[in-house]
């Protein structure tokens, strides 16, 4: 069985590459759907490595992964809003 912190660091490399692509290409929606997409993919990591899929409705989410239905403020999506902010200035 991998390590779980070995399954995070390897979907937030994941994510980074593909939000700086979206910065790149002056995409700031895509950027942004895309932290979310993490965040969610993040807890859903925890919650079937940890076997406590109960736990996801208190995050927002459905047991079968459904999208997170509560906006959080992480700082995964304050970069990206202070990015997509900076380039539409």
């Amino acid at each position: 069985m991998t390590r779980l912190i070995d399954e995070l660091d390897a979907l937030h490399a994941y994510y980074v590459d593909a939000i700086n692509t979206a910065v790149s290409t002056n995409d700031p929606e895509l950027a942004a759907e895309l932290a979310a997409d993490y965040d969610r993919d993040a807890l859903l990591l925890m919650a079937e490595h940890e076997g406590r899929q109960d736990l996801l409705p208190l995050f927002g989410l459905t047991p079968d992964g459904g999208r997170v239905t509560v906006e959080r403020d992480t700082p995964l999506r304050r970069l990206v809003s202070r990015v997509a902010a900076l380039r539409a200035a």
